[in-house]
C-alpha cells in the first residue's frame, strides 16, 4: 500500500443545490464518462472544487490528507480506474486514481 497517491476529482457540491439535484448531476457525469467523456475536461467543466480548473488533478497526497470517506476511496482504485459516487460532507465525488 503506498504512502502517497495521486488522484483527480469531480466535487458536486451539495451548499448551492440539494443533495437530490447534486446526485442528478453526479449520476450525468457518470452517463458521460461511460460514453467516453474526458474526465479532466468534465472536471474543468462541471466540479465545484478550485482543483476543477487543472482538470481536477489534487497530485500527491498521503493518508490523514483527506476526509475518511473519500480518501478510502481514493486509496482503494487501481491507477487509471475511476470510483463509482464518493459521499462527504462537502458532497458528491467522482475520484480518478493517477499515480
Amino acid at each position: 500500500m503506498p504512502n502517497e497517491i495521486r488522484a483527480s476529482h469531480i466535487l458536486v457540491d451539495i451548499k448551492s443545490r440539494s443533495k437530490e439535484d447534486a446526485l442528478k448531476a453526479i449520476e450525468s457525469l457518470i452517463s458521460d464518462l461511460e460514453e467516453g467523456s474526458d474526465f479532466a475536461e468534465l472536471a474543468r467543466e462541471n466540479s465545484d472544487c478550485p482543483s476543477g480548473s487543472n482538470g481536477g488533478d489534487l497530485g500527491f497526497f498521503g493518508k490523514g490528507a483527506m476526509v475518511p470517506e473519500f480518501e478510502k476511496a481514493a486509496f482503494d482504485l487501481e491507477i487509471g480506474s475511476t470510483s463509482s459516487v464518493v459521499e462527504t460532507s462537502f458532497g458528491y465525488h467522482l475520484i480518478q486514481r493517477t499515480e
